[in-house]
């Protein structure tokens, strides 16, 4: 059984006298650096001269220095930029500011996982990771609520890594929901896992192609969009709440026994975890790291490629223009969510 942590285990004093630098602030670089914040924790955000997200950051009360000012200033550096652009970020302007006693923490273990970085034997390290989109991190704590984190110790040089690890998870709203003890290995390893096969990857295809079999029958493009696309969220929602059997309790008699009876045929259980399994398997040695790093030094071809044929993809223009007139339109909840 993962160990748990909760509010009555973390102590918010163990962050009183130090200064927290955010690295960073975009989806979860917004919402880290303001509900520590709102937490009374002493807060800079690191950001590279001439960022777009300046403004954003003084907007909302937060003092902003470059990268390399705000890891000199700093107790604890949280790096929560792009895992492609870490390694050179990290080598050029943190490393070089970093003093024995400091901690460097990570929302995702990729960088540390693949050995792209190496912190310092005198600096503390650890992960604190929301599961969750930064929007929802901040809309959560805001909400008198939190986001469910994953928390790892991965070297203590100190003595206090555990109770500052905490304590800043604290001050995300995290420890709310509750704390799951792991390790970046597994964290990193388990996360991209469930991208890939899952949460993106698999869910994706599996709307885009539901949708693209209901078009091509001749059934409208919008229907197609509500029942392949937009109610995917209200199952999802179901499933949070309660588990699959509390999704099924609540859908019809006649849906269960589709799922019962058409599942496995869309998705054939042992051939789909066969692939799974080749895509954990790229993951476990690298193939999957390596194919991403050299996909950034080869200016993104596949990847904006790919960005562009989604984006003229006939279900994502259907669902512009259904949006455009539904009454939750002027949402507010993605704005923060880019980097």
């Amino acid at each position: 059984m993962a160990k748990m942590y909760y509010e009555n285990d973390c102590d918010l004093a163990a962050l009183d006298g130090k200064k927290v630098a955010i690295i960073g602030y975009g989806s979860q670089g917004h919402a880290h650096a303001m509900n520590l914040k709102d937490s009374g924790v002493d807060v800079v955000v690191g950001l590279r001269a001439g960022s777009k997200n300046i403004a954003a950051a003084e907007a909302a009360g937060l003092a902003v220095m470059t990268v390399e000012e705000a890891t000199k200033a700093a107790d604890i550096v949280m790096i929560l930029i792009n895992d492609e652009v870490v390694p050179a970020v990290f080598r050029e302007s943190i490393l070089p500011n970093l003093e024995p006693g400091n901690a460097v923490a990570f929302a995702h273990g990729f960088n540390v996982r693949y050995k792209l970085i190496q912190v310092p034997e005198g600096v503390d390290l650890f992960m604190a990771a929301p599961k969750g989109p930064g929007h929802t991190v901040r809309s959560q704590y805001v909400a008198g609520k939190g986001v469910p984190c994953l928390v790892a110790f991965e070297q203590d040089a100190t003595g206090n890594c555990r109770d500052i690890a905490l304590a800043y998870i604290a001050g995300i709203g995290g420890a709310r929901a509750g704390i799951m003890e792991t390790t970046m290995y597994e964290e990193t390893e388990t996360d991209l896992f469930g991208e890939q096969a899952v949460l993106c990857g698999g869910v994706v295809d599996l709307m885009r192609c539901g949708f693209e079999v209901l078009v091509e029958a001749g059934y409208q493009p919008e229907n197609a969009y509500f029942e392949c696309i937009h109610e995917m969220k209200l199952i999802i929602d179901l499933v949070i709440k309660g588990g699959i059997g509390a999704m099924n309790y609540s859908i019809s008699d006649t849906a269960e026994f589709g799922e019962y009876v058409s599942g496995p045929r869309v998705i054939p259980h042992e051939e789909t975890k066969a692939r799974m399994r080749e895509v954990l398997s790229d993951i476990q040695d690298g193939t999957f790291a390596g194919r991403w790093i050299a996909e950034n030094k080869n200016g993104r071809t596949f990847f904006n490629s790919k960005r562009d044929h989604l984006a003229k993809h006939q279900m994502e223009i259907v669902g512009a223009q259904l949006r455009e007139n539904m009454l939750w339109k002027n949402d507010t909840d993605l704005d923060n969510a880019s980097n």
